[in-house]
């Protein structure tokens, strides 16, 4: 089974997931938040570098996914988003981690079977799926259902490679 690093960028709050999967099997490894508040956007974009970096050392995932930007209410707040992004980003790719990118409606159709799920949905499924008990943080499950989607698409991608590179009729 390999190690998945799953991300849900945010400038203030980012969530974290790492499983171990198969493609078929996912298990729980840990996931978190990583809470940055009250900085000015430099300070706080270094921290989550730092931060995924720890997480990265500290649990050895073998892959990265990350959630896309959506489009978010004003241009401000998408750049931030997307600044939040990179540092995540580069905490992985100086790992020398495989970065994969998902968009947030291609998570939650891969997770909970319709790409206009909500959060709690996402939250429901997640923990159906991975077997957990305890109530997951919103930014903590995204972050998890991001790294299953990256399981789950893997895989199937494998799948049509091992094949013959197509699908067959």
């Amino acid at each position: 089974m390999r190690r998945i690093l799953g991300i849900d960028p945010g400038s203030r709050t980012t969530g974290y997931g790492i499983i171990a999967s198969d493609g078929m099997r996912s298990v729980h490894v840990a996931s978190g938040c990583i809470r940055v508040d009250g900085r000015e956007l430099p300070r706080r974009l270094g921290e989550i570098f730092r931060q995924v970096s720890d997480v990265v050392r500290e649990f050895a995932p073998e892959e990265m996914a990350i959630e896309q930007v959506f489009m978010a209410r004003n241009a401000a707040s998408a750049l931030k988003l997307g600044q939040a992004r990179g540092a995540a980003i580069c905490a992985g790719v100086t790992a020398g981690l495989p970065v994969f990118e998902y968009s947030p409606r291609s998570v939650k159709l891969s997770v909970v079977g319709t790409g206009a799920a909500d959060k709690a949905q996402v939250q429901h499924m997640v923990a159906r799926l991975l077997d957990l008990r305890q109530k997951l943080a919103e930014d903590q499950a995204d972050a998890l259902a991001v790294a299953l989607s990256h399981a789950h698409a893997a895989t199937t991608l494998a799948g049509i490679v091992q094949g013959g590179g197509g699908w067959r009729r």
